[in-house]
């Protein structure tokens, strides 16, 4: 959980930085720390792929998952639902901004893969570096809807030590070449929502995040044989 307090406190410190910020921050500040958030996601993308691609027993795995994984996101039309609920909280009050603030910090590749990589190999990269991004996040958004939305913190906390406990509950049923294929897709998620941020490429990150759980099932019915 060291990850995730570590996340929690960032939210927390920025939220405080930010209350201080009250006019707001101007148009060039934001768009330059988002381009040194987007930035960093393209690294921590790229890193993951490269370093556990080597060692994929399932080559083209990893295509198979976004493949199934995209479509069935496209289905169930997740970007499009999560865009029209953070539209409906899109007004200047705390309540709305807290809203749309919670659903930002909780669904992202980051803090899915973070806690599972924490709990399985006592890895906190992901946390750490979720961490770092949330809490510049939380300046500028604590700039503009108040000191409030560090209550989004506690969200995170619940969202995250959720997902760590079920990762260790389960941890008997995850091998090392789930946690491999799942590192690869989860790093190929996080480089797109790089791209998105540098206004590259916009990506339906959101759609394809059923990927994640793709590899998991397959590697798992695959031992069953």
């Amino acid at each position: 959980m060291i990850g995730t307090i570590f996340n929690v406190s960032m939210i927390l410190i920025g939220s405080i930085i930010g209350r201080f910020l009250h006019k707001g921050m101007k148009p060039e500040f934001q768009k330059i720390l988002t381009q040194g958030l987007g930035l960093a996601a393209m690294v921590i993308g790229i890193n993951a792929v490269v370093q556990h691609m080597p060692k994929s027993h399932y080559p083209v795995l990893f295509i198979v998952s976004l493949a199934i994984g995209g479509l069935l996101g496209q289905w169930i039309d997740l970007q499009s639902r999560f865009d029209k609920l953070v539209g409906k909280f899109s007004g200047g009050n705390l309540a709305e901004g807290l809203a749309t603030v919670i659903l930002l910090y909780c669904i992202g590749s980051l803090s899915i893969l973070g806690p599972i990589e924490a709990a399985l190999k006592h890895d906190y990269t992901f946390l750490f570096t979720n961490g770092m991004l949330d809490g510049i996040t939380s300046i500028v958004l604590a700039s503009t809807f108040g000191l409030g939305i560090a209550f989004a913190a506690v969200a995170v906390l619940l969202w995250q030590g959720s997902i760590y406990m079920i990762a260790l509950f389960f941890q008997g049923a995850l091998n090392t070449n789930m946690i491999n294929e799942l590192t690869i897709v989860g790093g190929i998620l996080i480089l797109a929502s790089g791209l998105g941020l540098l206004e590259i490429k916009k990506i339906s990150v959101l759609n394809l995040l059923p990927s994640l759980a793709v590899p998991l099932i397959l590697i798992f019915l695959l031992s069953l044989f």
